[in-house]
């Protein structure tokens, strides 16, 4: 591809470099959007029931994918390094052990949830009148989970190898054929059966597969899938290591924050008035808020992509440059979209949630989580930086605090007890934004976080380089 051609192109035009890297990526984020939009607005055409139970087990499906986003992290930090290094067998191999991984913990989640899927429910205080709803969505997305974890993990393979218009193919796949399910089974469109909430469940597992699918077959056309991809076990005991070293701290990560925001849902769904109709407000207003998030999650991808290839070149002031350079475009971005999207709150609102009451708390849930997305996207730029150094670790423990030791006490004191609606719930978020991309700022602007890579600078401790040259 153009992109990867030569590495002087990233010191001559890094500007050039961002935008090609990210534009496939923010399209890419538009159809994630495209889906998500899709998936309420069908939901809301049945019942409110089915769209809170949408908005709780879309939570809950981010739970149980801690595995693959790990593995996907550790990925986009080893291979990208590998290749900034000039190392493309160890990279390939790498390749081959992230789909291995993908397999083994996309069934093993699986064989873990269906037996505890009762639990889980009872966990998360779902409201009786839609458990029967959320309880058939569980099922089959617990269902869904190894073709999920294959499509995330090649997802981040393709993007760490900066080959990122095949995860681009894939969602497009994946978006069109989850529209044409939720139109046609869940609604009922072009004389299809209306199955109604099990039409949207059936819709996005079809979807994901087929979008797994394609990944395997870009991956065998790019001749990934032959027999050097997987390398012996003697390599495989000297590579995990570093993925271990990364993947851990998302897993923790992953664990404590999306726990939280179960937890955040258990917190909405007992308040004392108005329960279901803030959950249903509030998994309408995430789907609104989640266009802002287009831009934030491409530049996450992307400061992981570039700074991970920097710094196994060993241009460690590059790989921090990168990061102000992108922290800078998406702040300016998606502050323009934010007022822009201010202006239409309302009108947005009603359109996602036709029940009058579920788009008036949707436009409180926006009110308060518009403010934040400066926060935000801070917070996700810096992470997609420290997630392709290698650096997990940072962003486990900073967000890790922001959730559990101010967001959810204070989601609960200002829900409960202050204003007894979800308005405390919403200000909680805003609060935690703030508080955590304030230390991810200043830990990138004046801590050491490049020791974290394979390549490490000189005044790093370097015993474990001795375990990563055997690769």
């Amino acid at each position: 591809m153009p992109i990867s051609r030569t590495d002087q192109d990233l010191d001559r035009s890094p500007y050039r470099t961002i935008w090609t890297l990210s534009w496939p990526q923010i399209l890419m984020m538009v159809f994630h959007f495209l889906i998500g939009f899709v998936d309420v607005w069908a939901a809301g055409r049945i019942n409110r029931e089915v769209q809170a139970s949408l908005g709780i087990i879309t939570q809950s499906l981010f739970f149980f994918l801690i595995l693959a986003t790990a593995v996907a992290n550790g990925g986009v930090a080893a291979i990208g390094q590998s290749l900034g290094a000039k190392k493309p067998g160890r990279a390939q191999r790498y390749v081959g052990l992230c789909l291995l991984l993908a397999a083994i913990s996309g069934s093993l989640i699986l064989a873990v949830g269906l037996p505890l899927r009762h639990a889980l429910l009872n966990a998360l205080q779902v409201p009786d009148p839609i458990r029967p709803v959320t309880e058939y969505f569980l099922f089959v997305f617990l269902l869904l989970l190894p073709p999920y974890y294959l499509l995330i993990i090649l997802n981040a393979v393709f993007r760490a190898r900066k080959q990122v218009l095949f995860p681009l193919y894939s969602m497009a796949v994946v978006t069109l054929v989850n529209t044409l399910g939720d139109l046609g089974l869940g609604l009922g469109w072009w004389g299809l059966p209306r199955l109604g909430f099990a039409g949207l469940a059936w819709a996005t597992f079809g979807s994901i597969t087929l979008g797994a699918a394609v990944n395997v077959v870009a991956l065998w056309k790019e001749g990934l899938l032959s027999r050097s991809t997987f390398a012996p076990w003697r390599w495989v005991r000297c590579a995990l290591p570093y993925l271990w070293k990364v993947g851990w701290p998302s897993v923790v990560f992953q664990v404590v924050w999306h726990s939280g925001y179960l937890v955040l849902y258990a917190i909405t769904a007992s308040l004392p008035y108005g329960s279901v109709v803030a959950l249903a407000g509030m998994s309408a207003g995430l789907r609104v808020e989640s266009l802002l998030f287009l831009p934030a999650f491409a530049l996450n991808m992307t400061a992981g992509i570039l700074v991970g290839h920097s710094l196994g070149a060993g241009r460690f002031q590059e790989a921090k440059s990168y990061g102000y350079r992108i922290l800078l475009a998406g702040l300016a971005m998606v502050t323009v979209m934010a007022l822009v999207l201010w202006q239409v709150l309302e009108p947005v609102a009603a359109f996602l949630a036709p029940d009058p009451a579920v788009a008036r708390e949707a436009v409180n849930y926006l009110f308060w989580n518009l403010l934040a997305i400066p926060f935000t996207l801070t917070s996700m730029v810096l992470a997609g930086a420290f997630n392709g150094a290698g650096a997990a670790f940072l962003n486990m423990l900073t967000m890790g605090l922001a959730t559990w030791g101010l967001r959810l006490p204070l989601a609960y004191v200002l829900g409960h007890e202050v204003f007894e609606s979800a308005t405390g719930v919403w200000i909680s978020m805003l609060a935690s934004q703030a508080v955590q991309s304030s230390f991810l700022l200043y830990i990138f602007a004046f801590k050491d976080w490049s020791c974290h890579s394979m390549i490490k600078p000189k005044h790093c401790n370097t015993k474990e380089t001795a375990h990563e040259s055997r690769l």
